[in-house]
């Protein structure tokens, strides 16, 4: 059973050694493992935005000045594995890339708008873009924090030597702990999973060398494939590479994926397992169970419309086509514009945004929406400040 605590870092002190307890930060569950606030959100951390998306409700004069603090950006379309679970199969891994001359002067804009955070991930493997040394220096020089969620199966040449010292934290997809398994999971070639483990290790050795202070991780989805593989996946990234995290997240079915292979997963089958990894952290090493996450796949405690979009994030897809939402990409009511084509903020201040603003103040049934969004925490904590706060709010 999980008790009180907070997450171990700086600011909230270590109440257990085992360090496995759970906490509440702005009424959110934090795994106190979750120095990162994985399987929590940040936005606590902004409040003149938020102060700016409550201002802005009902009236697009204003909403259309509340830009995104962070953003999703799709390098490439195409990608080298074709993943059991892949929840943008639909999109068809076109070999499509974004200009890397028309991202400079986006990024630079977008970072005079107040865009904080770029992650680079998206509907293909971001490391394949050519260029993609080039684009990381690029937003960071646009004073824009940058991530990546990657395979890591392929490691661009100078990729450490001269973009992992401008990047925050780098993610990489690994859902298998061994070869075979992987490889299944994957649908690639076994040697890839070799491969990553030699590109991760070549990246925490050079963040050692040069002195970078960026947070590298693995996350492994929970499948039945792989459940009994995650102890001995969490050793190879604790003791063999000497990574920072390793994440054990849950499944979500993307309601316009192709693959339906878990739709009908129920993380119940899967909740000892947070008990039987727990004693794989230590002080350098966390294993992040997101068992909030798991908890909320079936759970019908749920907020009542979206509060996120189309204000606190964006995506950018590989063809330049911005859009409100991943879990509503290539719908044309999610479409706002094409960076090839106009400014950040003539498309954030565009008719087809406004359109998209309305849409989701007013029509959008959000029973249609893929449950475990990458905004969820977000409008779960929206919901309360909005909607739904407590009785005596006022009694702070």
């Amino acid at each position: 059973m999980l008790g009180p605590a907070r997450a171990k870092d700086a600011r909230f002190p270590v109440q257990s050694e085992e360090g496995r307890l759970s906490g509440i930060i702005g009424q959110e569950f934090v795994a106190m493992d979750d120095r990162y606030l994985i399987d929590s959100h940040k936005l606590i951390y902004h409040p003149e935005r938020v102060a700016a998306l409550l201002a802005a409700r009902g009236n697009w004069d204003l909403a259309k000045d509340v830009y995104p603090l962070y953003v999703e950006v799709s390098p490439v379309g195409a990608c080298n594995h074709r993943c059991t679970f892949c929840a943008v199969d639909y999109i068809g891994y076109k070999a499509v890339s974004l200009d890397v001359d028309v991202m400079r002067d986006r990024l630079a804009e977008m970072g005079r708008l107040g865009i904080k955070s770029i992650m680079y991930a998206g509907e293909g493997e971001p490391l394949l873009h050519k260029r993609i040394v080039e684009l990381v220096q690029i937003t960071k020089a646009s004073g824009i924090d940058v991530s990546f969620t990657t395979n890591a199966s392929v490691m661009p040449k100078d990729f450490c030597e001269e973009a992992l010292a401008h990047i925050s934290w780098i993610k990489v997809s690994l859902n298998a702990g061994t070869a075979e398994t992987y490889s299944r999971i994957h649908r690639t070639k076994a040697a890839h999973f070799d491969q990553v483990i030699a590109n991760l290790q070549r990246m925490v050795a050079a963040r050692a060398a040069g002195g970078y202070g960026v947070t590298l991780g693995a996350q492994i989805l929970l499948l039945p494939e792989n459940r009994d593989e995650i102890a001995t996946l969490a050793e190879i990234c604790r003791d063999r590479i000497g990574l920072d995290y390793l994440v054990v997240k849950p499944y979500s079915q993307h309601n316009f994926s192709i693959t339906r292979t878990y739709e009908d997963l129920a993380y119940t089958d899967f909740a000892a397992l947070q008990d039987e990894l727990g004693g794989l952290s230590t002080e350098k090493f966390r294993l992040v169970f997101r068992g909030n996450t798991m908890r909320k796949y079936t759970s019908e405690d749920r907020y009542p419309r979206c509060y996120s979009v189309p204000f606190l994030w964006g995506y950018i897809m590989a063809s330049g086509v911005v859009s409100g939402c991943s879990a509503y990409l290539l719908d044309p009511r999610f479409e706002y514009g094409d960076i090839n084509k106009n400014t950040f903020k003539e498309i954030w201040h565009g008719e087809k945004r406004r359109q998209g603003f309305e849409l989701v103040s007013h029509d959008l049934n959000i029973d249609e929406c893929r449950r475990n969004c990458r905004m969820d925490e977000v409008n779960r904590y929206l919901y309360k400040v909005t909607d739904n706060p407590p009785d005596h709010v006022n009694f702070i």
